[in-house]
């Protein structure tokens, strides 16, 4: 069958079942493929025994006629989930040496569907960041290249973005707490959704900004994503915030029939000094849905423009909260005392030792807008134009859109340390996917074309709360118009 690394989730299950391969053969096809890509350093904490015994175990499944959607499918693991007995360190210095003894829900429920963990991917610190630049590890690389330019896979979830798009594994789990799913899937021209806030559990999952995080898949096609984006979800009662709703099945929803289907094009999301290049897919996309059959609508979210100001308070100040757990006492990183130091000294050093730059950026930002007499002018105007934004998207929706399409990025893939010395400059990145966030709604970013330079461009779909299974559909017939098949030229 060629090379087995380079089968979707849906190619691969078919041959699985047809008995045309097996689950320990996929396996190791995805292994050497990992071995001979350590320039990307996508992968930073490798399990083979685990992926070959998992293996093993699915062949054993599937014979016994017993096979759920993943069984027997290598993907990768992003490091902010935590897995049982394996380096779970988010991307941080603080977390050296953690070793969780449970198992996140998310890949928990992916392993009763009997999927196969490869190892474990590079990630932002913390999933702070859009470059993949601020991780202990050391960044991750984008497998598209310019000439001799080294790019971005983009962030947070960059090596699972690296890993899919270079066919190191079928499919990956990301997470997406302004972005960092949709941005780096962009970026490397893979597919990558938002599920609605609380379809997946958050439990397991090393926490950033507990009202705006999301796991979902990154996938090679839309029907991946449907078939992984199943097993991932369910309802959890560990996590507060899990929906107590039936998860349907995404894959039979993807007819390719959005006849009829109102489309909205927000005004808002026209920004001065966008690349001609994101114009022209933006237009691209909109023609390929109306020529599907549904209605184009322009409309307005009037509050776009205060979300990533108001992001940029929010995730902080959840942050600044999350992270004070990492004090070095009870595991993961404790710095080295000096004579007389007493604990002040020791949390003081820990968190400046363990902690990287954009982490402690964050965390003082956070610090300083819950602070008494700040609380009020940051933390609590920022709560209340979080609402405001949603309620646009709820006005919209009430008006019969069914999705809106904008932009995923706006720009394709710049190169590693070509933004890393200016924050805001980063922060811009995400521009066109906070609010998704910011609403809990369903986001996905499609491939949709190329630049100039040959690199992928993404378009994003938002969808209505909990209606993943139609913003798939929609996808679904976005991609088979854009028609986007290019891979990049192995180099590493």
């Amino acid at each position: 069958m060629g090379d087995l690394n380079k089968l979707g989730l849906a190619e691969a299950r078919d041959a699985l079942r047809a008995g045309d391969v097996t689950s320990v053969e996929l396996t190791d096809a995805c292994l050497s493929a990992i071995d001979g890509a350590g320039a990307l350093n996508a992968f930073v904490h490798h399990t083979p025994e685990i992926a070959r015994t998992q293996a093993a175990a699915a062949d054993a499944r599937i014979k016994a006629g017993d096979a759920p959607a993943m069984c027997g499918l290598p993907i990768g693991i992003k490091d902010l989930f935590c897995t049982k007995g394996v380096p779970s360190q988010a991307g941080s210095r603080i977390l050296e040496g953690f070793l969780p003894q449970f198992e996140s829900t998310v890949s928990q429920n992916l392993f009763d569907s009997g999927a196969v963990m490869l190892g474990k991917l590079n990630m932002d610190e913390f999933a702070m960041g859009s470059s993949n630049e601020t991780s202990v590890y050391g960044n991750a690389v984008n497998p598209w290249k310019v000439d001799s330019r080294q790019l971005t896979p983009g962030g947070s979830s960059g090596g699972s973005a690296s890993a899919v798009a270079a066919d190191l594994c079928l499919a990956a789990t990301g997470t997406d707490t302004g972005g960092s799913i949709r941005q780096p899937a962009a970026f490397v021209g893979i597919t990558g959704i938002k599920p609605t806030y609380g379809r997946c559990s958050r439990w397991g999952v090393v926490a950033f900004a507990s009202s705006l995080d999301q796991a979902g898949p990154m996938t090679k096609s839309v029907r991946d994503a449907a078939i992984m984006l199943e097993a991932m979800c369910s309802h959890d009662p560990k996590d507060s915030t899990s929906a107590d709703l039936p998860v349907p099945n995404f894959e039979a929803m993807l007819t390719g029939d959005i006849k009829g289907k109102k489309i909205g094009i927000p005004k808002e999301y026209r920004m001065d000094g966008m690349p001609d290049e994101i114009e022209a897919l933006w237009a691209n996309g909109t023609a390929m849905l109306r020529d599907a059959g549904a209605e184009i609508v322009d409309i307005s979210l009037p509050h776009t423009k205060y979300a990533l100001p108001a992001y940029y308070v929010i995730a902080p100040a959840e942050a600044s909260s999350n992270l004070a757990r990492y004090d070095g006492v009870r595991y993961g990183h404790r710095a080295r005392l000096d004579q007389g130091d007493g604990i002040t000294e020791m949390y003081e050093k820990t968190r400046a030792e363990g902690f990287g730059a954009e982490v402690q950026r964050r965390v003082m930002i956070g610090t300083y807008v819950l602070s008494a007499g700040f609380y009020d002018a940051y933390y609590n105007r920022a709560r209340r134009v979080r609402t405001l934004i949603k309620k646009d998207f709820e006005d919209v929706f009430a008006e019969g859109i069914d999705a809106i399409l904008t932009p995923a990025t706006p720009s394709a893939a710049f190169g590693l340390g070509e933004a890393s010395d200016d924050p805001v400059e980063m922060y811009l990145n995400d521009v066109f996917t906070v609010t998704v966030n910011m609403a809990g709604l369903p986001g996905i970013a499609v491939p949709a074309g190329q630049d100039a330079q040959g690199l992928p461009l993404g378009l994003q779909l938002i969808g209505r709360p909990w209606e993943e299974g139609d913003l798939l559909n929609t996808a679904y017939a976005l991609e088979a118009r854009a028609g986007f098949v290019a891979k990049p030229e192995k180099w590493w």
